[in-house]
């Protein structure tokens, strides 16, 4: 089942200067719009044709309603201007900004979402890509981004939040192993340290199947330099989504973009990621998103039951306490 996205703004409905400094950009007016959906931003996601024939695509928001949004599309610009031609990524034309509204313009790409529930044939796309991009060093002009393991700090303490302040309705498997999943995340945020660059929020609607059989991963503001096989794991927990009895241990046993990665990493980042959709999926949505909460909770269901087979199935708990 997909889930429900955010409602997204059209090219028609982007004020008069924003369409005239993209089209400027364009170096034509824009003949047709097609609507993309897919993510959670409340702005405008958009194929273009414009009257000379030229494609792109083009994704643009303003403050409202949700003010954080343009920053985050600057982020994004900052990072697509600069990605390595070898990163499997649109490249981006060009920017428009006026300090309220931020639109980024970037090469149109000539595919689809993978299916859903995944294929195992797309999938492999998807990880062979990921392991291309683990092996392309971060360029100079990347070097500023933040290491992952800090970035997620935070989000890793999730299970001592809910600790503090318990759900009515938590999982009682939750409840009953909290201290083994609380070390577990406290735990794993040095398995993130790595000097790759890490997409950060790979799953099925940012990622994009050619006809050529080459995956094409969109999206970048949350890049981070971190460890080379996060991504992969990531892409994993989203195919446990929207289908539950996948084998995706399989692809960790098989795959080379995991061969880094130890099943005791593995168990640490899930229970980390785990901590902060739990305990993000029951706050109050951000203004402007009010889809993102349900797909955080299906995310987090989907982390919690993989990671209770995987400790069920070693039967240590990693070594970080007793499972009940």
């Amino acid at each position: 089942m997909q889930p429900e996205w955010s409602p997204r703004i059209s090219w028609t409905d982007l004020p008069g200067p924003v369409q005239a400094g993209i089209e400027e950009i364009l170096g034509a007016p824009v003949a047709e719009a097609a609507g993309q959906q897919g993510g959670f931003s409340p702005g405008s996601a958009d194929r273009v044709l414009t009257a000379t024939g030229r494609r792109a695509f083009v994704k643009a928001v303003g403050p409202q309603p949700n003010e954080q949004s343009p920053a985050i599309h600057r982020k994004e610009a900052a990072i697509a201007a600069v990605l390595p031609d070898s990163v499997p990524a649109p490249s981006l034309i060009g920017t428009f900004d006026d300090g309220a509204w931020v639109a980024l313009v970037l090469t149109d790409v000539e595919g689809r979402h993978p299916h859903v529930p995944w294929h195992s044939a797309e999938l492999s796309l998807v990880l062979d890509a990921l392991l291309e991009l683990s092996r392309t060093p971060v360029p100079p002009e990347l070097e500023h981004l933040p290491r992952l393991e800090h970035e997620l700090t935070e989000a890793f303490q999730g299970w001592t939040r809910i600790r503090e302040s318990t759900p009515d309705d938590c999982d009682p498997w939750i409840l009953a192993n909290l201290d083994t999943l609380e070390q577990l995340a406290g735990s794993g945020l040095r398995d993130l340290a790595g000097e790759s660059l890490v997409h950060t929020d790979i799953r099925a609607d940012n990622l994009l199947i050619t006809a050529d059989n080459e995956a094409i991963l969109v999206d970048w503001p949350w890049a981070t330099v971190g460890a080379p096989w996060v991504d992969a794991v990531t892409v994993l927990v989203n195919v446990r989504v929207f289908n539950p009895a996948f084998d995706v241990d399989a692809m960790l046993d098989s795959h080379a973009v995991f061969t880094t990665a130890t099943p005791e990493n593995v168990d640490r980042f899930l229970s980390g990621l785990a901590a902060y959709f739990m305990d993000a999926a029951r706050q109050p949505p951000p203004p402007g998103l009010p889809t993102v909460r349900a797909f955080q909770q299906r995310q987090g269901e989907a982390v919690i039951h993989w990671l209770r087979e995987r400790l069920a199935s070693s039967g240590s708990g990693s070594g970080s306490g007793s499972l009940r």
